[in-house]
């Protein structure tokens, strides 16, 4: 019985031409043998399975050859060529840096430089994996590399060029090699398996492909992995099974949920998904590659970007004309946000439903009635047997019951209760703080920061290019009032500290009809007026009136002496300690 070879080793290059999806950089190589423009060094730079390796063979090899093709290849028949098939080769050393990396272990490899070929013209040393040689054995090698004997000639082969030093670097003659794009590893899978006898399906050879990402080693290795559970048979079906690769079918339907705004649809697939054993993180992740092909498909000029079969591309074509560009955006960024957050997640499962319902509420009308982002949320519809294949658009009207949490949207400001929230104890008139007043010795009233008399109203604030209503003057209720406050305090901007202040004082009505907002402390005043032109802003736009404003006064009539501004703490302080005062007279001291 013939030994079994896998297909990585069996179709491994032996010819340039064989090289799968580097064909210009092939070109350049054999131009370079047939014209004798050859460097004493190379470096071939490139992701795994990309054939870095194989190309310095196949250049050693041809090097070395004594009777090339006219195509400029290894004629496979001379000496050289059977001695390195054979592989009995003097001429072409290989050293593997990744076990092979100290200084000892390139000495060696020094010494044999200085020997000169036994047979043909040159002596190929080939390093793989190069950037795992440690700093000592760079700079040993370092010399050697910069000018070899005239019969020696390097090959550096590394998957990470950044770890390399820029001092080797300069002495090589760099090749990057490309990724091997879908077309060319399904042409080549496909003749793989011409050759093997195995049918395929196209779509499950792009499926391979596009789980290679790139590497034609990974890829050939996925096929014989497919090909001895299918018995020879490759089929779509067999091959997503075979790698646990979720279909598209689950996509489909969760856009279909998503455009339904359909929640309940959504999170009983992805139930279905988890069912099946599918990562969560790698459901997400799909879901992004999956809206991301249908942003790149909806474009004839970016079409190019989806690498899937012709039939399977117009399929996504079409499902991403009918979609809006804002929606897919905002739903790659939540995809992408889900994904970031993932591993700091306690509870990843809570994280992804979440993530389908916001998902869900992309095309909801928002709370202004712009229609962008995330909108009103809307009730959760009853799951039908079928809401996982056929979601519906319809809401019912039927009032919720007091054993299901509804999650209803506030209506517009004018909807909201009519009860007006507590309003905050105004502050009677009160005398002046007294002054102690002694020869040169004055103490001016602590709370000058804030003063009791009324200040000057404030102008209102400049509008704000694109506001929808300019100068207007709508009459507003004070639980409009309380709404607007409270958004505006709940909004990701607020820090902590106004926020809490918000949540405590809010502006009240005078009888003149002008707006007063009472707090207890100066810090409290501090606080919130380094936000005003902010809140005035804000509220002005949602109220609809340019003319709302409000000032701010303190009140510490009824708090407790941790309160006392600092007038009241210098006259408590001089009352218990009269030596305070004449200290003060004499040194002409003065509270600012």
């Amino acid at each position: 019985m013939e030994q079994y070879i896998v297909s990585a080793r069996k179709y491994r290059p032996s010819t340039f031409e064989s090289v799968v999806g580097q064909q210009s950089l092939t070109a350049t190589l054999k131009n370079a043998i047939a014209s004798q423009r050859l460097a004493h060094a190379y470096l071939f730079c490139g992701g795994r399975g990309v054939g870095k390796t194989s190309c310095a063979r196949i250049f050693a090899k041809t090097i070395n050859c004594s009777s090339r093709t006219p195509q400029g290849e290894a004629c496979g028949h001379c000496d050289s060529c059977r001695q390195f098939d054979q592989g009995r080769s003097l001429n072409i050393i290989e050293l593997d840096a990744a076990s092979h990396n100290g200084v000892e272990d390139i000495k060696d490899l020094i010494a044999q430089v200085m020997v000169p070929p036994v047979t043909g013209r040159y002596r190929v040393f080939i390093i793989d994996e190069v950037h795992m040689l440690s700093q000592a054995a760079f700079n040993a090698f370092l010399k050697t590399l910069e000018e070899p004997p005239a019969h020696a000639i390097f090959i550096l082969a590394t998957t990470e060029k950044h770890k390399i030093l820029p001092t080797i670097l300069s002495r090589c003659q760099i090749f990057d090699f490309n990724r091997i794009s879908v077309a060319d590893m399904c042409a080549h899978l496909g003749n793989v398996a011409s050759r093997e006898g195995i049918t395929t399906e196209p779509a499950a050879l792009a499926m391979i492909a596009r789980k290679a990402d790139g590497a034609m080693r990974d890829a050939l290795s996925i096929f014989d992995q497919v090909a001895a559970c299918t018995r020879g048979n490759i089929t779509y079906e067999a091959t997503i099974a075979n790698l646990n690769v979720l279909d598209s079918t689950y996509y489909n339907r969760l856009l279909d949920a998503f455009l339904a705004q359909d929640v309940p649809a959504a999170l009983l697939i992805y139930k279905e998904v988890r069912d099946k054993g599918f990562d969560s993180q790698f459901f997400i992740n799909g879901l992004g590659l999956y809206l991301r092909d249908l942003m790149a498909a909806a474009n004839p000029a970016t079409i190019s970007l989806v690498e899937l079969p012709d039939d399977m591309r117009t399929q996504m074509a079409e499902r991403g004309a009918k979609l809006h560009p804002t929606f897919i955006y905002k739903a790659m960024e939540l995809c992408n946000s889900a994904d970031f957050n993932f591993r700091a997640a306690s509870n990843k499962q809570f994280l992804i439903e979440l993530t389908l319902i916001r998902l869900c509420q992309l095309l909801s009308p928002s709370p202004e009635d712009k229609g962008d982002d995330e909108g009103r949320i809307l009730p959760l519809k009853a799951a039908s047997p079928a809401a996982t294949t056929n979601s519906t658009t319809s809401v019912p009207t039927a009032a919720p019951s007091n054993d299901t949490y509804q999650a209803i949207a506030s209506p517009t400001p004018t909807a909201m209760p009519a009860t007006k929230p507590p309003v905050p104890k105004q502050p009677t008139a009160k005398q002046p703080a007294a002054t102690y007043s002694s020869g040169a010795f004055s103490i001016s009233a602590g709370l000058a920061a804030h003063p009791a008399s009324k200040p000057e109203p404030q102008k209102p604030a400049d509008t704000v290019p694109g506001d929808t209503v300019q100068h207007a003057r709508r009459d507003f209720t004070d639980a409009e009032l309380a709404t607007a406050w409270r958004r505006f305090a709940a909004s990701p901007g607020i820090e902590a500290l106004p926020a809490s202040v918000m949540g405590e004082f809010m502006p009240v009505r005078n009888p003149g009809g002008d707006f007063r907002m009472v707090v207890g402390a100066p810090l409290q005043a501090d606080t919130i007026a380094a936000i005003k032109p902010r809140i005035v802003q804000a509220l002005r736009k949602e109220l609809q009136n340019d003319d709302f404003d409000f000032e701010i006064t303190v009140d510490d009539s009824d708090l407790p002496p941790t309160y006392w501004s600092e007038q009241r703490v210098l006259e408590h302080m001089v009352e218990h300690n009269p030596g305070l005062a004449k200290l003060i007279q004499k040194y002409r001291m003065r509270l600012c």
